[in-house]
């Protein structure tokens, strides 16, 4: 079996493609695989490194105003359209993947014109406007939240959840602790705002940090984002807090062993992009979230709504995080163990640790298809 994934622009993107490769991988014998990508996103670094044959289109995505950049831009668009078909001419794959991301647009459309049978994989509330368009000549649909089925032709949406890594679904153990030099039977809160970091929520957490130092029933786990690292330690230090005193509080640049940080927690701040909520849900893990603002269509709002509204979360816009508001929405829920009990369970009840097997296997029947044709 010959399949093409494609997928980009941000981890939110990559990851859960790099899921279903390796699901398939366990699937199937002898796969073939190629990623196609632009040479300019977070993929043409990350898929390389993970020994997955790589290849790239060159394009952009399009501004949301009027402006000449935009005909350069529709210009490298059909080139790239170009590229694909040669691309997908050239591997002839039985099935082409798309998990997001612009690059998805050329490499779907080439499969569409030739005939091969396609998958996207929305993760969003609401989609984007490229697996829009994409959604009309793709055979199958897979959607991460059912809200997102609607926009999408009912005999082709198929609601699976966003696919996981399967080492996020492993057991709380006590070395677990170890690695982050925290302590079993302790609330565990985990802090981060992904790869990059979110300053918003970076800063208001120096005064969050500061008023749960030295505390016996509380300890906390915060990665920054590389970027965000040093500016915060500086602030912490100015706010008098002593990190090397305070040993219930651990500030980190990055998580590279995220797995097993959410295996310890007990409550996450969060912003709310797909594969955060994901991982979180899947794990049982409650949340307040506080959505990144200028994410395309407010995407990210409202994937963190639909996870308050079944019970699992507790929202903050980002124009409204603050300190105070942050320690008072925490210690409501670590103060009523039986609040957090049932927003574990109302999130373990929205989590679909299947998806990347039921996704896999939609790709495999699709295949299945072209080769008995």
């Amino acid at each position: 079996m010959k399949i093409i994934v494609s997928g980009g622009g941000t981890g939110g993107h990559i990851y859960p493609a790099l899921t279903l490769i390796r699901t398939l991988q366990q699937k199937v014998d002898k796969l073939e695989v190629l990623y196609v990508g632009t040479h300019a996103g977070l993929e043409a670094d990350i898929i390389p490194k993970e020994g997955i044959p790589f290849a790239t289109v060159d394009l952009q995505g399009f501004k949301r105003s009027l402006s000449p950049e935009n005909l350069l831009r529709a210009a490298r668009a059909i080139k790239g359209v170009g590229k694909a078909m040669g691309i997908v001419r050239k591997f002839q794959p039985d099935v082409v993947v798309g998990t997001g991301g612009y690059v998805c647009g050329p490499v779907l459309m080439a499969a569409s014109l030739l005939g091969i049978p396609s998958l996207i994989q929305e993760q969003n509330v609401i989609p984007g406007i490229t697996n829009k368009i994409l959604s009309k000549f793709v055979n199958k649909i897979a959607t991460g939240y059912q809200e997102a089925n609607g926009a999408f032709p009912a005999n082709k949406v198929v609601f699976t959840g966003n696919p996981i890594r399967q080492e996020v679904m492993a057991q709380r153990q006590e070395a677990d602790y170890e690695a982050f030099d925290l302590h079993p039977g302790t609330t565990t809160i985990l802090v981060s705002g992904g790869s990059r970091g979110a300053r918003t929520i970076n800063r208001a957490m120096v005064e969050v940090l500061k008023h749960y130092a030295g505390r016996r029933d509380v300890q906390i786990l915060h990665a920054t984002g590389k970027g965000e690292y040093e500016d915060i330690i500086s602030r912490i230090s100015a706010a008098g807090l002593d990190l090397q005193q305070a040993d219930n509080i651990k500030v980190k640049p990055y998580l590279y062993n995220m797995p097993q940080a959410m295996a310890i927690a007990d409550l996450a701040i969060f912003r709310a992009g797909a594969t955060g909520l994901a991982e979180l849900t899947a794990k049982g893990i409650p949340a307040i979230l506080v959505p990144y603002p200028y994410a395309a269509e407010n995407h990210q709002e409202h994937n963190a709504r639909a996870v308050e509204k079944a019970g699992a979360a507790r929202v903050i816009l980002n124009k409204d995080l603050t300190a105070q508001g942050l320690i008072q929405a925490i210690d409501e829920l670590i103060g009523k163990p039986e609040k957090l009990q049932a927003m574990a369970k109302a999130s373990a009840k929205l989590g679909r640790p299947e998806a990347a097997d039921t996704i896999s296997e939609l790709i495999i029947e699709l295949a299945r298809g072209r080769q008995n044709c």
